[in-house]
């Protein structure tokens, strides 16, 4: 179920939510574009998901619509990394004709760090293929706010 960032549910199909919003928020006469994350987290045996569309109102601030969701198995990182990529690819695909119709440019935000160092870094070539191939604009840490920062504050 997706919801506000304040907490409240969204009733409708979440494409037509999507479509309501930009419609309102073009109104603004400010440039608006969407970015799509996902992250994870880890709670012994469950893993908790959350999925992020961001709506970012260039130069003033954005607003957001989250949905959470949970799995109780053991995950290894790199399958899990592919399966934050892989929430976030299905809402793409389900917004993109949206996000065309009113030339709203997208972007997919991996919570995989482009650093070497980092575990979450072998999952790069995967992550960063299966999402251009898809024909969407690729951003990794540490520029992939929708999924570092926003997503991750609801995997709790």
């Amino acid at each position: 179920m997706w919801k506000t960032y304040y907490g409240s549910t969204i009733q409708e199909p979440i494409t037509d939510a999507v479509e309501k919003k930009l419609l309102e928020l073009l109104t603004t006469g400010y440039r608006i574009k969407v970015c799509i994350g996902s992250d994870s987290m880890v709670y012994g045996n469950e893993v908790q998901f959350a999925t992020a569309i961001v709506f970012v109102i260039v130069g003033n601030g954005g607003c957001m619509y989250v949905k959470k969701k949970k799995e109780t198995r053991k995950i290894p990182l790199k399958e899990r990394m592919l399966l934050e990529i892989g929430h976030s690819v299905e809402i793409a695909y389900a917004l993109d004709p949206i996000l065309k119709k009113y030339e709203i440019p997208m972007e997919i935000h991996a919570d995989i760090n482009r650093d070497p160092k980092f575990p979450s870094h072998a999952s790069l070539k995967e992550a960063m293929g299966y999402i251009q191939s898809m024909g969407y604009a690729f951003v990794a840490k540490p520029d992939a706010f929708a999924s570092s920062v926003c997503a991750d504050r609801f995997t709790n």
